[in-house]
């Protein structure tokens, strides 16, 4: 009997303990703070100060929350432009450098460069010049004629200058990246087209915009039978820089009436649907492509407009996606100067262009150029003999400059077709986000201030904690 009762007893001991601490768990719940949920990110670095050069670095996945400390939240439900890529300008002279390699070491080299596998940066996107640019070692077009003669139906018509080094380099790499979109720009037009007759400076004759438009058409013709298909073309680069060497003024009123009378109707008539961007110039004249786009004649023949950076702010541009948001924006070129600071030019062409060229709207990112030897060489008389490449090449010896890494750290992970999402910035960690095709989330953070940073990288409920140094930059994964 006593047994029975001293069970009993017990039984009512451990209920009311039981319901007190569910009482006492209860109010627990309402006061601590909402649970944060652990997610793996996976981080590349680039941080000069401690010689680290687009290095993976150990995954994150600390939720630890961390008072005072900034976060960059990032939404992938709120989503931007489709991006077409990331990459470098293939000069004719990067290109006769790369063909000049060993077979072995110009493919290990292509496959760095273009192949997304392993330690590759996954290059997506290339920039061609419709004949020479300033970065070949002579001036050419694919009708050069004898003084006094013409040649209106470009009969004479030859790709041959491109044959010698372009046109192999391209081929291999569109056996590393079938995929890989490719963008041509003319310096000039032939010169017997020319009001000046001159490789610098002059314009486009009127009585010559249809011959002009033969010439554009033939040039894609001729790349497709080569194998290679060009995605889209600029109608002139740089129009008002009439200096270079080679180089042609067009002023706007010019390129609308060429791309309506012309271009426009000789891509349609002939079935060829490469793109037409018009402007390739400088942020701090968006009038130019404005008044074109303006024009409807000539708007219904254009898929954008390009932009450069060497005059005006980035932010720009989106004063052009805001008057014609059907448009698209492209960002094309940036020079890197041979002998100057390597930390110095990974900040501000991650901030301005990797960066804010996405930002404001642009879909793809190139860096000019691809390849230059130890002397910056080849180059036209007059033409850039500064432009320091991505890689220099001497020989089989490969050194990677600043434009690599600042390409790599969006080329790698942003693929063709990757969407830029909303994320916040807090102070001096400028940063931009993309969600991919296959559902990944990419976000590129620079560290613009003068010291190491520390920062909560957030989407939903999920948190990790990251740090940057001074002037280094990471590309997080998850």
């Amino acid at each position: 009997m006593n047994k029975g009762i001293n069970k009993l007893f017990a039984l009512i001991i451990i209920f009311l303990f039981s319901g007190l601490c569910y009482s006492c768990k209860k109010n627990n719940d309402v006061n601590d703070p909402p649970q944060q949920h652990d997610i793996t990110v996976n981080f590349w670095l680039t941080d000069p100060s401690q010689n680290i050069l687009f290095t993976e670095q150990q995954s994150i996945n600390s939720s630890a929350a961390t008072s005072g400390v900034a976060t960059i939240t990032v939404n992938p439900d709120q989503s931007y432009q489709e991006m077409d890529g990331f990459g470098f300008a293939l000069t004719g002279g990067s290109a006769y450098h790369i063909y000049n390699m060993s077979p072995a070491a110009r493919k290990q080299l292509l496959t760095e460069i273009f192949d997304i596998n392993d330690k590759n940066i996954g290059t997506s996107y290339l920039r061609v010049s419709i004949g020479a640019s300033d970065l070949d070692s002579k001036v050419f077009s694919y009708n050069d004629l004898p003084a006094g003669e013409t040649d209106v139906q470009m009969n004479k018509f030859s790709l041959a200058e491109d044959k010698k080094y372009v046109i192999p380099v391209l081929k291999e790499i569109l056996q590393i990246n079938p995929d890989i979109k490719i963008l041509g720009s003319p310096w000039s037009a032939p010169l017997w087209m020319k009001t000046n007759g001159r490789s610098i400076g002059g314009s486009l004759k009127p009585e010559y915009y249809s011959a002009y438009a033969k010439y554009f058409v033939k040039y894609i013709q001729g790349m497709k039978e080569e194998g290679i298909t060009i995605d889209a073309i600029t109608v002139q680069n740089e129009p008002l820089h009439p200096g270079n060497n080679p180089s042609m003024y067009m002023p706007a009123s010019e390129q609308a009436a060429f791309i309506k009378a012309s271009l426009g109707p000789g891509f349609k008539n002939t079935g060829i649907t490469s793109k037409i961007i018009i402007y390739d110039h400088n942020a701090d004249r968006v009038d130019y492509p404005m008044s074109i786009l303006n024009d409807p004649e000539a708007k219904k023949y254009i898929d954008g407009s390009a932009f450069h950076l060497y005059g005006g702010e980035i932010s720009a541009l989106t004063q052009l996606h805001n008057a014609h948001p059907d448009k698209n924006i492209y960002f094309t070129e940036q020079w890197v100067g041979a002998g100057s600071n390597f930390a110095d030019n990974l900040k501000w062409h991650t901030s301005e262009l990797i960066i804010g060229a996405p930002r404001n709207w642009c879909r793809t990112v190139i860096e000019w150029n691809l390849a230059a030897d130890q002397n910056q060489d080849p180059h036209t008389e007059g033409g850039c003999d500064r432009c320091l490449g991505a890689v220099t090449i001497q020989g089989d010896n490969v050194t990677r400059n600043s434009a690599y890494y600042i390409i790599a750290h969006a080329s790698k992970f942003v693929r063709p077709g990757s969407k830029r999402i909303e994320s916040n910035i807090p102070a001096d960690l400028p940063n931009i986000a993309y969600i991919t095709p296959s559902g990944s989330k990419v976000l590129i953070v620079l560290n613009n201030g003068g010291i190491k940073k520390y920062f909560h990288i957030k989407e939903g409920e999920k948190t990790v904690l990251a740090s940057l140094s001074p002037g280094s930059v990471g590309t997080f994964t998850w």
